[in-house]
């Protein structure tokens, strides 16, 4: 695979499977198993709000400490769900003393936002809306 901004290469060091969108090319079964994955992981709602405040936090990068204020979830349900997020390859994670800080991979986050992009398509006249 080419590097382009349309395309990422998938890393073979952790499985994080990237994909064009998908109104462009159809895509390969390995290509959907990697999407799904990571689909599956931000499908949840506590999952979707922990990655949108890691984004979201200071710098990019938060602590479960640091979230732990805005859910009514034990520490170890949060760090949990940054588990699920982190092997569907959406979160790096770096140990810093007993905390663990958490910062979104720039590279999934493009996969998941170009996946639905909607490819040059000729407008069918007079469709509804």
């Amino acid at each position: 695979m080419s590097k382009s901004p349309d395309r990422c290469v998938p890393s073979t060091a952790d499985g994080l499977a990237c994909c064009v969108p998908l109104a462009r090319e159809p895509i390969t079964v390995e290509q959907a198993a990697g999407a799904a994955s990571m689909l599956k992981a931000v499908a949840d709602p506590a999952r979707l709000r922990l990655l949108s405040l890691v984004l979201s936090h200071e710098g990019g990068e938060a602590c479960v400490c640091d979230l732990l204020p805005y859910f009514d979830l034990s520490q170890p349900t949060i760090s949990h769900h940054l588990k699920v997020l982190h092997d569907a390859g959406l979160l790096h994670r770096k140990k810093r003393g007993t905390w663990v800080y958490y910062i979104a991979r720039p590279e999934a986050m493009h996969a998941l936002g170009s996946l639905f992009a909607a490819a040059a398509a000729p407008t069918l006249a007079g469709a509804g809306a």
